[in-house]
């Protein structure tokens, strides 16, 4: 056999460092384009992961079936197959695919995918794979530090989005300039399987030599420590965006800690030792259990590095038990795609089952239930064979403490809903129904909470039953904003974000209210378990749908006080706060009328992107912050920002309103671009 060039083994390592780094710079690009078009909800990421890892999985079957041609058919086919792909660029997805408010999300988002991006990247995941068993035939040798080079590339794709492609480059830009770097890939990829056809017969007849395959009971290990990987990276990214917000910088973080553990684990054996990881993937599921059981007090800075600590941890106990198990590399196309296989059997089970089967997110804790199980077992292979009564003391040790882990969260899942007076789950997340302070008839009241906020609340004592409170009682932003109206004129009122409906006690006999919300259980939620909507003399109106493309659907429609108040969670849907998301608020308010965004965060900053946009418009920008005092009650601390006409007086209401100046170098956003670093508090 001839002895491979240097060059030779650069090409492969090239090609595959770019294919894995196309792969993974791809799913925030599409991401964040279509993540204003559903909501920008948290759930739109998880769907995409499911479709990348559905098409990972193909892709890593195609190379697998691609292994049963010759060496020339196989180049040929792969390179006719990325030639034809080249006619799908470039990969932004046209208006045609924005929803329009009737059939699935899910559905649509998939098929979105699968349009734009579908044949690029299964042709992009077939590549390491592939490349790695023409490497083996070529060279005979063994190809497994080529995944870890394919995990270092998505790594850095990943690292680099949120903190140099996103900040630097419009969204038009990333993906112009990605579908011009894959038909370059596609060029080397080409090259590479020509190359490879120039493999001996002598290789050929080595590879097809008789070595055992691996058993049924190791593929299915395989699939097991993969699948419970991927359960977890999906669970803690849903517990992340969910409670903080649907941006890339947090879809990265638990990403990119699964990829290193590939990384490391694939680059060495040595790196995974059962002595070090074995005790720290029960530290991890120990750490997750008391997130868990801390629920809501937890600190979510404390929360965002231990849980993917956490998560790093236990992904590298069940990759490292995977790399334990790797076959000989003629059946490395295999074992990608049963790891593939196990990813997408994570995906399925979190992003389709579970919320059609489960009304609260019990995939988190059947992620950890499967880990600890898995932990006690491979403890018990480790130690089982080893003379001595320590071992079987600490097999023991670990047994218990599996059964004690499955017990707590047995009793986390029984006890999880205790006291709430509703909870349903939907594409949108998990909304919750509860009593609180019933012991005082003074206080009583009944919240709506989607993940950690909470949404609203309505006082049980009848005196203050038909009262807005919290974020929008009388003193608030939006209460001063309401008491501006001179008295007798009937409004027209717009409100983008339903909540309780809260605002609606401000109605009054001759008001129109029209509600613009995007979840449709809010909406049921609000109907069902609160008296605002109905108590009410003002007339309701109800869009559901992404409230943007709801108000792009209605024309013509002017209101006197518009209010964006549209929030998952503590996230702030971007799309909604652009240049071009005022521009069109702005069309659909009257002369003199106000634009009353809730800008209450604890994470990020949005005063200069309010000021920004009114300054782009001629607007003044107003800010009312409220801190109530400690025995208040029914006003909660707040900030609104109110946009009046700048050369109008300002109401008599808002006359101790801080005006918003200008943030030295903070540039406006616009669909085309946005920086979250440039706002987080």
């Amino acid at each position: 056999m001839e002895k491979p060039s240097p060059l030779s083994t650069a090409l492969y390592g090239l090609t595959i460092f770019v294919s894995a780094f196309l792969l993974f710079q791809v799913q925030p690009v599409i991401a964040k384009v279509i993540l204003p078009w559903f909501g920008g909800s948290s759930a739109v990421w998880s769907t995409c992961m499911f479709f990348f890892q559905l098409v990972l999985l193909a892709g890593y079957g195609y190379a697998h079936w691609l292994q049963k041609l010759s060496g020339r058919k196989q180049a040929v086919l792969h390179a006719a197959l990325l030639a034809g792909s080249l006619a799908l660029l470039p990969i932004l997805p046209g208006d045609r695919w924005k929803p329009t408010g009737a059939g699935n999300e899910s559905t649509s988002i998939l098929l979105l995918l699968a349009a734009t991006i579908g044949v690029p990247y299964f042709l992009l995941s077939s590549t390491s794979p592939l490349l790695q068993a023409w490497y083996n035939r070529e060279r005979g040798t063994v190809p497994y530090r080529l995944f870890a080079l394919s995990n270092l590339a998505s790594m850095l794709a990943l690292l680099t989005y949120p903190v140099w492609i996103e900040p630097n480059f419009p969204t038009r830009v990333q993906g112009l300039t990605w579908s011009g770097a894959y038909a370059l890939f596609a060029a080397l990829c080409a090259i590479t399987g020509w190359k490879a056809t120039k493999v001996s017969a002598t290789a050929a007849v080595e590879e097809k030599s008789d070595i055992p395959a691996p058993s049924a009971g190791t593929r299915l290990l395989w699939l097991a420590f993969a699948a419970c990987a991927s359960t977890l990276l999906l669970t803690v990214t849903n517990f992340l965006t969910q409670d903080i917000a649907a941006i890339p910088f947090l879809w990265v973080l638990p990403l990119s800690a699964y990829l290193l553990t590939f990384i490391i684990c694939f680059e060495s054996p040595r790196w995974y030792n059962r002595a070090v990881f074995l005790p720290l993937a029960g530290l991890g599921i120990a750490a997750f259990l008391w997130f868990m059981t801390r629920g809501l007090e937890l600190d979510m800075k404390i929360a965002i590095v231990c849980s993917n600590l956490a998560l790093f941890f236990c992904c590298m106990f069940c990759h490292g038990e995977l790399v334990r198990r790797k076959p000989d590399p003629r059946h490395l196309t295999s074992f990608y795609m049963f790891i593939s296989l196990g990813g997408a059997v994570g995906g399925i089970f979190v992003g389709l089952i579970a919320p059609n089967l489960f009304n609260a997110y019990y995939e988190f804790d059947l992620g950890l239930a499967a880990c600890a199980v898995l932990l006690a077992w491979s403890v018990w292979q480790a130690l089982r064979n080893i003379p001595g009564r320590w071992p079987k003391i600490a097999t023991a040790v670990v047994a218990v403490g599996a059964v004690g882990c499955l017990v707590q969260l047995g009793i986390l899942i029984r006890t999880g809903l205790a006291g709430y007076q509703a909870v349903a789950r939907n594409f949108y997340g998990q909304l919750r129904v509860a009593n609180s302070n019933t012991d005082n008839p003074e206080t009583a009241n009944r919240k709506l909470v989607h993940g950690r906020v909470n949404h609203g609340i309505q006082m049980l004592n009848p005196k203050y039953r038909r009262s807005p409170v919290a974020y929008f009682c009388p003193e608030s932003g939006i209460g001063r904003a309401m008491q501006s109206r001179k008295d007798g004129a009937p409004w027209d009122m717009g409100i983008l974000g339903l909540g309780a409906g809260a605002l609606a006690a401000y109605g009054k006999p001759g008001d129109t209210i029209h509600l613009y919300e995007i979840n449709p259980l809010v909406l049921e939620m609000a109907k069902a378990h609160f008296t605002y909507l109905s108590d009410t003399p003002a007339k309701i109106e109800v869009s559901l749908g992404d409230g943007r493309l709801a108000l792009d659907r209605d024309k013509g429609r002017k209101f006197d006080l518009l209010v964006m108040d549209a929030f998952s969670g503590d996230s702030v849907p971007v799309h909604l706060v652009t240049k071009e998301a005022f521009a069109m608020y702005f069309q659909h308010i009257k002369p003199g009328g106000i634009l009353a965004v809730n800008i209450s965060n604890r994470y990020l900053d949005l005063e200069p992107v309010m000021e920004r946009a009114a300054a782009a418009f001629g607007k003044k920008a107003l800010v009312v912050d409220l801190e109530p005092y400690d025995d208040e009650f029914l006003c909660w601390a707040s900030s609104w920002t109110l946009l009046v006409d700048a050369a109008a007086p300002i109401p008599q209401t808002l006359q101790n309103a801080r005006v918003l100046k200008p943030r030295p170098g903070f540039p406006g956003w616009t669909d085309d671009f946005s920086n979250m670093f440039q706002i987080l508090r």
